[in-house]
């Protein structure tokens, strides 16, 4: 795992090492094994290294091939190793030795611009073809490691963060207010749908699956690659769908426990980080290693509102999965003292961006920094397992059934439903009509996409065209996504690449500062384009929703958590109850707001004010999803990074 960084002069002009010197010396608040830079007449290259794996100890980056005339500098690790030593025909005797980036070269050797299709991991890198007088970079297709660049009509500079770009003479600090349109108009959780956009207007990045090739002034950015399979999996019987499931999960983990430090997986009451657990430590006891999980639980004085069926501390499914598997060491934070206010400067000096998951900021990360104080080299985690391997909504489902007429079935399935959850047998009739039917339900579901209003301001919405821009990405006026389809809604999570941009630059960002690799195998590309391959039937089936997994993970987790469908954790009902020390603060912080001429004309004043009058009454910690309190955080967020990077005067 590395910050790489370089610039490449278009024109005749020598490299200004000043400017590359400056670039690395600013990636020193990173902690690092190794730093490195490399540079021709017309190309610097640096690389500010961590060791993660064994083959990356002692690794040379950058590195120049003085036979291929490439040179090299990456920030990846590549999971699909023995696929490629026989793709490339590497001698055996060398396999062992061999780093990643030197595999990313050989494919680029072999493959040319073609290279990231047959690569399987998360990576960031660029490549100087000397004999093509080009620059190569691509990025992995869910953007785990970041790549951000500034081009014109001279010289291309390149780095993992954004703020070493900053110093650079020719780079001008200018707010993107596209962007800024984009965040602020989009009410969920996506944070732009132009992935290449930054807050910063002369500042892109490369998107996830994609690649970039610079030769002199011709840019050229395209996607290589889909999450979609190319056709549906037909097997015979609902085992065979069980054994291909554990065998490409088992491939997928095993592929990321690859690391000479400890390894570590967060873990909830849940399925998902249940199953990586389970999955990761059979593995792990054959050569006699412990996996340490992290799980975050309330403070003490948290005292519980939510629903019976809700689950905010899960510490007992937590031990119950620990027990069961073996071979854990666990460990609980509660993170006392830490809220979503006061995590905001930390969180914006790590993303340099906005972001919207201030709901759950303060232990996200709490995680990473416990994990590296353990020595931690490797964190596991399911974030894309909703949608990938434990997909499965049985009302949605259903829904199916009862479009397809085929109500024998749908009876016969709410029965079991019904028997494995308690409850009448027809009790979500209505919910499944309303889902297969969204036209008899379109009244409720335009008011539930209104509960959070947009916070743009109409000038700022109207000057840069948002609306016009989102509608093109299936995205109304509201903010939502129009599509109220949720196999629609996942095929665009997974294709529209801009809904991983928030998520991943965290992961990448927060690797950096703690030395550590976050690695979500639920989101493997094998994985992902296996559980879309799978016939919708294997994942909610006699009476079972999120059946796939379930099935899958028999005699590896206890069946109080593989079967679990009446209690589900939820994470982050504590937020408000933490912000009660800092509550007066943010109000006046967003009065400072509503104050400041020079920044509120980016908002929608009207939004702000309603919001603040109404939270002004006073703190309802158990209003966990209260949108005004959400509108709050998520406005001085923004405010926070205007004016740390774009205050006028």
């Amino acid at each position: 795992m590395s910050a790489i960084a370089g610039i490449y002069h278009l024109n005749d002009e020598p490299i200004n090492l000043e400017h590359g010197n400056r670039i690395m010396k600013e990636l020193e608040k990173y902690p690092a094994d190794d730093i490195q830079t490399w540079h021709s007449d017309k190309v610097f290259l640096g690389c500010h290294a961590q060791w993660i794996t064994p083959e990356s100890i002692g690794e040379k980056l950058p590195y120049y091939d003085h036979e291929r005339k490439l040179a090299i500098t990456a920030d990846a690790i590549i999971d699909n190793r023995d696929e490629l030593f026989e793709r490339l025909q590497v001698d055996k005797r060398k396999r062992k030795e061999i780093t990643d980036s030197e595999l990313i070269l050989l494919s680029y050797h072999k493959w040319g611009e073609d290279s990231p299709k047959f690569l399987v991991g998360d990576f960031a890198f660029m490549i100087w073809d000397e004999k093509k007088q080009q620059i190569f970079g691509a990025r992995d297709p869910s953007g785990y490691r970041t790549l951000y660049y500034f081009k014109n009509n001279s010289r291309l500079t390149f780095c993992t963060t954004i703020e070493p770009l900053l110093t650079l003479p020719y780079i001008e600090k200018q707010l993107n207010e596209s962007y800024l349109a984009e965040f602020l108009a989009i009410t969920g959780m996506i944070d732009t749908v132009d992935a290449r956009m930054t807050p910063f207007k002369n500042i892109d990045q490369v998107p996830p699956f994609h690649s970039i090739t610079i030769n002199g002034e011709r840019t050229n950015l395209k996607r290589y690659g889909t999450f979609m399979p190319k056709e549906k999996l037909k097997l015979k019987l609902n085992e065979e769908y069980v054994e291909a499931f554990q065998e490409v999960f088992q491939k997928a983990v095993n592929s990321r426990l690859r690391t000479h430090r400890g390894v570590g997986s967060q873990l909830s009451g849940g399925l998902d980080s249940g199953a990586i657990v389970g999955f990761a430590a059979k593995e792990l006891q054959k050569e006699n290693k412990t996996l340490h999980t992290f799980s975050y639980i309330p403070p003490k004085d948290f005292v519980d509102f939510t629903h019976k069926r809700l689950m905010p501390n899960e510490r007992p499914y937590i031990k119950k999965t620990v027990e069961y598997v073996g071979g854990i060491s666990d460990h609980y934070y509660d993170f006392d003292g830490r809220s979503s206010y006061t995590e905001i400067d930390q969180y914006l000096d790590v993303m340099e961006m906005p972001y919207k998951f201030a709901e759950n900021s303060f232990w996200l990360r709490g995680v990473f920094e416990k994990a590296h104080e353990k020595g931690i080299g490797i964190l596991l985690n399911g974030d894309k397992g909703n949608s990938t391997i434990s997909w499965g909504s049985a009302i949605d489902y259903y829904a199916i059934l009862l479009k397809r007429f085929k109500w024998l079935r749908l009876i016969q399935e709410l029965h079991l439903y019904s028997m494995k959850t308690g409850g009448a047998r027809f009790r979500l009739l209505p919910f499944i009509i309303r889902k297969g039917f969204p036209f008899i339900n379109q009244k409720v579901a335009a008011n539930k996409a209104l509960d959070l209003p947009t916070l743009i301001n109409p000038d700022l919405a109207e000057r840069t065209g948002v609306f016009s821009k989102l509608r093109d990405y299936g995205i109304d006026n509201s903010g939502w996504l129009t599509s109220q389809n949720i196999y629609e809604q996942r095929r665009i999570i997974f294709e529209n690449i801009s809904t991983w941009n928030s998520g991943s630059t965290l992961d990448a960002k927060l690797s950096l500062r703690y030395k550590l690799w976050k690695r979500d195998p639920t989101n493997d590309i094998r994985v992902a384009r296996f559980c879309f391959s799978v016939p919708e039937e294997q994942f909610v089936q006699n009476g079972l929703d999120r059946a796939l997994i379930r099935r899958s993970t028999e005699n590896l987790l206890p069946d109080q958590i593989r079967l679990n469908q009446h209690v589900r954790g939820v994470q982050g009902a504590d937020w408000l109850h933490r912000m009660i020390p800092d509550w007066s603060m943010l109000i006046e912080e967003v009065k400072e707001l509503t104050n400041d001429s020079s920044l509120i004309n980016f908002f929608d004043g009207e939004v702000i004010r309603s919001a603040l009058n109404n939270s002004e009454k006073g703190l309802r910690t158990e209003s966990m999803s209260d949108p005004d309190y959400r509108i709050l955080m998520r406005v001085v967020i923004v405010y926070r990074l205007l004016k740390k990077y774009f205050e006028r005067g």
